[in-house]
């Protein structure tokens, strides 16, 4: 629910007017044994948009080599879509660590980047960045997916924390326990 209130926020208070979800196979900065198939969270986020008619999901990334990185994604995109300007949406905690990705400093340059606060990280954005980079005045919702995904593996009512339809999927496929 908190990717769609940011997505929702996104597409009505800024120039952005169509937020596409990439569902990564395997992002570099985290271990693969603690995701789902690929193709369950694919089918998640499908059931999380469809009321949505500015959302996309993109399964870009699954035919990508893996470990998967933003830049290449990105190229592949605007590659795919040369008729689209690309963004890319990443929370104050992933900015704090940009300087880590692959080719940081191309996203930067060819990239506009809106960075999404959240509780506790200090967002710094450099003079020289701000053209490039913009911090988004969303209202800040921490909801993260290690709780909900605990909670339903500890048997927990998590409903109102997930779409209707992906919470039934959930259920009904017995994830997470």
């Amino acid at each position: 629910m908190g990717h769609l209130m940011l997505a929702n926020y996104i597409s009505a208070f800024t120039p952005v007017k169509e937020v596409w979800f990439v569902v990564s196979p395997h992002n570099p900065l985290k271990k693969s044994g603690d995701l789902l198939d690929d193709e369950i969270r694919l089918e998640m986020v499908r059931l999380a948009l469809s009321d949505y008619e500015h959302f996309k999901v993109s399964d870009v990334e699954f035919h990508m080599p893996r470990p998967s990185y933003t830049i290449d994604t990105l190229d592949a995109l605007t590659r795919a879509h040369p008729d689209r300007r690309f963004s890319l949406i990443i929370g104050g905690d992933n900015w704090s660590l940009f300087e880590q990705w692959k080719e940081y400093k191309r996203i930067l340059e060819l990239y506009e980047i809106l960075v999404y606060p959240r509780l506790g990280e200090k967002i710094h954005i450099p003079e020289e960045l701000r053209k490039s980079v913009r911090l988004i005045n969303a209202p800040v919702v921490e909801i993260s997916s290690t709780f909900i995904r605990q909670g339903i593996g500890e048997g927990k009512n998590m409903r109102a924390f997930l779409p209707p339809k992906v919470y039934d999927y959930i259920e009904q496929n017995k994830l997470y326990r």
